[in-house]
Order: C-alpha cells, then structure tokens, then sequence
C-alpha cells in the first residue's frame, strides 16, 4: 500500500447499529477486521491483514492522541477515544474507539482489540477544534518529537484545568 491517498474533506457515515471491530498484534499491525470495517474503509480483508492499522488514520488526528492511546494500552489498559479515520478514497468517518489489550492464557498483553461506534455529533462539535488546535501545535515544531511533546503537554493541561482525567473528559463530551 505504497499509495498516497489525498484527503477529500467528504464524511461517510454508518449506522448506529454497526460496530467496526478490529484486532492487530503488539506492533499495530492488523489481524482481524470485520466486513464492517472493510465496507467503511474500503479496503478488502485480504489488503488490510498484516497492514499497520494507521493505514486508515486520518492526517487531521492529532498524534498527541495516538501517544495517549498507545501509552494506555501498552500500560494494560483499555482508552475510549473519538477518531477520524480515512476511507481508501481519502474519504473519512468518524468513530468513537474502544481500545482494549487482548491477553494470552497468561494474562500477558499479546495484541490489541478495538471496537468502533457512531459518535455522538455534539462530542465532535468539542473534539474537532481541540484535534485541530493539537495538530497546529504539532506542525509550529520542526522536530516532531517536540511537536508531539508540546501538544500532549496541551492536551493534559486542558484536562487538568477541567480537573477531569482523560475518561471522565472524553465521557463528558
């Protein structure tokens, strides 16, 4: 997938009673998708299998909140996040994530497993100026390990001065 896919701005929707189920290995890579995340992406399962799950990551997403993400997973724990993701045709949808390490028969983490839902509209109307003002921050850095520490910096400090953790904020949108 050496393909550069240019984002058209146009939003896909689903169903509210559809679920994007996805599960990768320890390095992200996909291991299982199901026929709704393949019907949303566009991607067959045979294309997606092996790809790193960032193959649909939208460039409007922050990288703050995939440090946020895979910083609570590699932990052992699960994270809900709102996400944009891109379609094969630079086209994007929206979901709200929830992302759960998967345990081998010993309880170690062995991969990841993630379940997608419609997100709510009002919590977008709050995300989508936040995700924009954090990829901001990280485009003003030319080093990207600064940009992307700047904008988690940002990202706590907003969460801190609501006196939330990151749970109860993204739960309260």
């Amino acid at each position: 997938m050496a393909h550069t896919i240019r984002p058209t701005q146009v939003e896909v929707r689903f169903d509210a009673s559809d679920i994007i189920v996805s599960k990768t290995d320890l390095k992200g890579r996909i291991t299982y998708a199901n026929r709704t995340f393949c019907a949303i992406s566009g991607y067959d399962e045979a294309e997606v299998i092996g790809q790193p799950h960032a193959m649909i990551r939208h460039p409007d997403m922050p990288r703050a909140v995939f440090r946020l993400l895979w910083d609570a997973i590699l932990e052992g724990r699960e994270i809900f996040a709102y996400v944009k993701n891109m379609t094969r045709t630079g086209d994007h949808y929206w979901v709200f994530a929830h992302v759960t390490p998967s345990r081998d028969a010993e309880r170690r983490v062995c991969g990841f497993h993630s379940n997608r839902r419609v997100p709510k509209r009002e919590a977008l109307a709050a995300v989508t100026p936040l995700y924009r003002e954090l990829s901001s921050i990280e485009a003003a850095h030319r080093n990207a390990k600064e940009g992307l520490a700047a904008s988690s910096a940002r990202l706590r400090q907003l969460i801190a001065d609501k006196g939330q953790t990151y749970d109860e904020f993204v739960f309260s949108l």
